[in-house]
């Protein structure tokens, strides 16, 4: 997976979020996708900036794997 395959799914992963924010007709039926949707994002968000970090300092980034939702979750900075 390349950092622009996961700069699109950020993007398509953010695009359905707002719409089913946006669906207060639903948005109970929506809530347990939205969570979901919450967690895929900050994953990619980590394996982004992970493998950017390795890519500046000179190592191969397609040695990054996506963390689970626990570990990405529970990551305080």
């Amino acid at each position: 997976m390349s950092d622009q395959s996961i700069v699109e799914h950020i993007s398509a992963l953010a695009d359905e979020e707002r719409r089913l924010l946006n669906d207060e007709a639903h948005a109970q039926e929506n809530h347990a996708r939205i969570q979901q949707i919450a967690e895929q994002l900050d994953q990619c968000w980590d394996l982004l900036r992970r493998r950017r970090a390795r890519a500046e300092y000179g190592q191969n980034p397609d040695d990054v794997k996506v963390r689970d939702v626990r570990t990405v979750e529970g990551y305080d900075g």
